[in-house]
C-alpha cells in the first residue's frame, strides 16, 4: 500500500509541476487514501500479531 501511495504522490508532484492541477489533485487524494488504508492495516496486523494463540 505504501508503495502505491508513494507512486501516486510522485505522479501528483510531476503533474503539479507540469501544470495539470486536476490530475495532481486526484493523484494526491488517491495517495492520501492509500496511505491511510496502509496505516490502518499495519496497525491492525501489528495488534493482531501479538495475540496469544488459543
Amino acid at each position: 500500500m505504501f508503495t502505491w501511495a508513494a507512486l501516486f504522490l510522485v505522479i501528483a508532484i510531476v503533474a503539479g509541476v507540469l501544470g495539470m492541477t486536476g490530475v495532481a489533485g486526484m493523484s494526491m487524494q488517491i495517495a492520501w487514501i492509500l496511505f491511510i488504508i496502509g496505516l490502518v492495516l499495519a496497525v491492525v496486523f501489528f495488534v493482531l500479531g501479538r495475540r496469544p494463540r488459543v
